[in-house]
């Protein structure tokens, strides 16, 4: 069931671009200059959104416990949450984008991100509050929260795409802050210090790439986020975690 998770992470979108090619021409110096600023700071956030996808997917084998898979998932959506928020803050402190309608791209993309910080948030909520002593309780509720996850996962990401887009995502893209990240071994999103390490994963998500709340952010978050920040998709539920 966990495996569930993973999958709606892959459709998130997090602020990891995986823009397809590079422009010829360089970027203007103010444009160049914004996306360094951003992507400097938001490269841990991503890297974090990265790591608890990862820690997500880990806990998809059919031998994971209920109690295990509740702690990993609450801690992974966790961490999602708060490093949407940070983006959301470092997109802000970064200032207006020098680009046509800079302003109202910004706006859009931070209340996204924010959104999708909350809504992480809410989904550790109900992961914390599913009763993992009956099997074929905690599967319908894991159900559940795959389902809200997905919703999330597929919402419009119409303004983080309109931050990726033109000189300002051709000039991201050329940052490493901006770039694919690979997931970290043990994850920070783990709950036991060693015994639930990520595998390096790819999430995706528009930054996105990440997340399954459990990949790549976007959403996004990650961004959500998962690639970029998404876990990848192709799972089945887990016999054991669904009870099934």
């Amino acid at each position: 069931m966990n495996k569930k998770l993973a999958a709606a992470l892959s459709g998130g979108a997090v602020l990891v671009l995986a823009l397809s090619g590079c422009s010829s021409d360089d970027s203007d110096k103010k444009v160049k200059d914004w996306a360094k600023t951003f992507c400097d700071q938001a490269q841990p956030q991503i890297k974090k959104i990265t790591d608890a996808n990862a820690a997500i997917e880990k806990q998809t084998a059919d031998e994971s416990k209920p109690v295990d898979v509740q702690k990993t998932d609450s801690a992974a959506f966790q961490q999602i949450s708060d490093a949407y928020k940070s983006l959301a803050d470092s997109l802000n402190k970064a200032g207006v984008p020098p680009v046509k309608d800079g302003d109202k791209t910004q706006q859009e993309a931070a209340k996204e991100l924010t959104a999708s910080s909350a809504s992480y948030a809410d989904l550790k909520k109900k992961v914390d509050a599913l009763d993992t002593g009956d099997q074929a309780k905690f599967a319908d509720g894991l159900k559940g929260v795959a389902d809200q996850l997905n919703t999330i996962s597929k919402s419009s990401d119409d303004a983080l795409k309109k931050l990726e887009s033109g000189d300002l995502g051709k000039a991201m893209q050329k940052q490493p802050g901006c770039q694919k990240q690979t997931a970290s071994a043990p994850s920070s999103a783990s709950p036991a210090a060693g015994g639930d390490a990520s595998k390096q994963a790819s999430p995706s998500g528009s930054a996105s790439q990440g997340a399954k709340p459990s990949e790549s952010a976007k959403p996004s978050g990650s961004g959500k986020p998962s690639e970029s920040a998404k876990p990848s998709d192709s799972a089945k539920p887990s016999s054991s975690a669904s009870g099934e």
